[in-house]
């Protein structure tokens, strides 16, 4: 999967960024390195998040998949 990200340059020093796809997702990180790493965590949390629990009926049912 790719996403596109906004990286911006902080008043205060270092960066942050946004993950337009991902409404809320946003990081920040004191040099662009800790951003990136940042980031990565920041979209994990943020596409592992459930929003209702799933429910499945006899001709159906709920997975998990990694991309």
């Amino acid at each position: 999967m790719k996403l596109k990200i906004i990286v911006h340059e902080a008043e205060e020093g270092g960066y942050w960024a946004e993950v337009p796809a991902i409404p809320g997702c946003a990081t920040q990180g004191d040099s662009f390195e800790e951003l990136l790493e940042n980031l990565y965590e920041a979209i994990e949390g943020c596409l592992s998040v459930d929003i209702e629990t799933p429910s499945a009926s006899e001709k159906s049912r709920v997975m998990e998949i990694a991309v």
